[in-house]
């Protein structure tokens, strides 16, 4: 793989761990802002629909600029959301220092989605964006439970300021080994109008419903833990990171098999993960059940990520860039509906076991609109 892969997937570490990281850390937000654990939440939900509005609006504004450039400038906007967020007095202040962040974000791993696929060749390009997403998994198995132990030692701002250190580091990465890239070609109107295609939109579908069933779980793993099993606030890190681990492993795999086969690894890792909330529900209560589930959960969490992006670019065809960017902005929807539905179960009495039922109805959601999706697909491809 070019070592430009590794420059993406340094930045996407960064960006990986200050979306993930407020996840372990909510206790902590709560009760420096006094707010209840649901409201703090929604600091995850906010940030999910920053990446949703943030994404394609930005692709478009840096749509005269090369791409190794645009990437450069998001990771400036990057570190400023995270500056913000560090030194952030209020609650208000620190949901707009996540905003800004998210603005980065979404646009960030749709460009680096495209010069990932364009760095190798086409059957590779499902593994070349699995690279490049094997930075936002490994910081669940180190950038999230370092910055959550980090958080519980020395307060939750410290842990901004570490991810403030992580996306300089992404900055020097693209800047000495991303190539320079020509501007992209492709007019912006060409670009909205691959928008008109059905398959385009129930690509994007497929992954709001197929994603949304992770951030309703992972958004509530630490009252979960703590509040059902019975853990301890220090086993949370670990148990993160052995979800994150989970992740590394599921995106891997998932980019092998959306190789060979797109629409059946999506079929195959959204059913998974449905039947693993489920379990999740089922076995909060046993701590050696539960860390074995949530793992593997973690694992078919990430196995839905390399089809559902080669998905949208396959769907897209001739006109990646904006669509790969509203693809982003998809994941994170599905992320802010998932965290918040299950924060409104919280929020009605119904328990910490809920938000894992939520994640399976989303999960089966998903798993409709990609039946939908396939046979759409299929109808297009001319009988022989």
């Amino acid at each position: 793989m070019p070592l430009a892969l590794f420059a993406l997937a340094i930045s996407a570490f960064g960006i990986g761990t200050t979306e993930f990281i407020i996840n372990g850390l909510l206790p902590e937000v709560a009760a420096d802002f006094h707010v209840t654990i649901p409201a703090a939440g929604l600091l995850v939900s906010g940030y999910a629909l920053g990446v949703a509005v943030g994404g394609p609006p930005l692709t478009m504004l840096g749509g005269r600029l090369s791409r190794k450039t645009m990437l450069l400038s998001l990771m400036v906007l990057f570190i400023a959301g995270n500056l913000l967020s560090a030194l952030a007095p209020s609650y208000a202040v620190l949901m707009i220092g996540r905003f800004l962040s998210a603005f980065a974000h979404g646009a960030y791993f749709g460009v680096g989605s495209v010069v990932a696929a364009d760095l190798v060749a086409p059957k590779k390009r499902a593994s070349a964006i699995a690279m490049m997403f094997t930075g936002l998994t490994l910081a669940n198995v180190l950038g999230v439970p370092l910055g959550t132990w980090i958080g519980q030692a020395f307060g939750w701002r410290a842990t901004f300021w570490v991810v403030v250190a992580i996306g300089v580091a992404g900055l020097a990465g693209v800047v000495a080994l991303v190539p320079r890239q020509p501007r992209p070609t492709g007019s912006v109107v060409r670009e909205l109008a691959t928008f008109r295609k059905a398959g385009v939109w129930l690509a994007l579908g497929m992954t709001v419903f197929g994603f949304a069933p992770v951030f309703a779980v992972i958004t509530f793993i630490a009252p979960i833990m703590t509040g059902v099993g019975g853990f301890s606030p220090g086993a949370v890190p670990v148990v993160m990171a052995l979800f994150g681990v989970g992740l590394v492993a599921g995106n891997l795999i998932g980019g092998k098999l959306a190789d060979r086969a797109v629409m059946p690894s999506i079929y195959g890792s959204v059913a998974l993960l449905t039947l693993l909330a489920v379990a999740v529900a089922l076995v909060s209560g046993s701590q050696v059940a539960f860390v074995i589930t949530i793992t593997l959960f973690g694992v078919a969490a990430f196995a839905t990520v390399p089809p559902l992006q080669t998905r949208v670019l396959d769907a897209a065809a001739g006109a990646p860039t904006l669509a790969s960017a509203a693809n982003i902005g998809a994941f994170n929807l599905g992320n802010a509906i998932g965290s918040f539905a299950a924060g409104l179960t919280i929020d009605a009495g119904f328990g910490y076991t809920a938000p894992a039922w939520t994640a399976a109805l989303l999960g089966l959601a998903g798993l409709a609109v990609a039946g939908a999706a396939g046979l759409q697909a299929r109808r297009l491809v001319p009988a022989t």
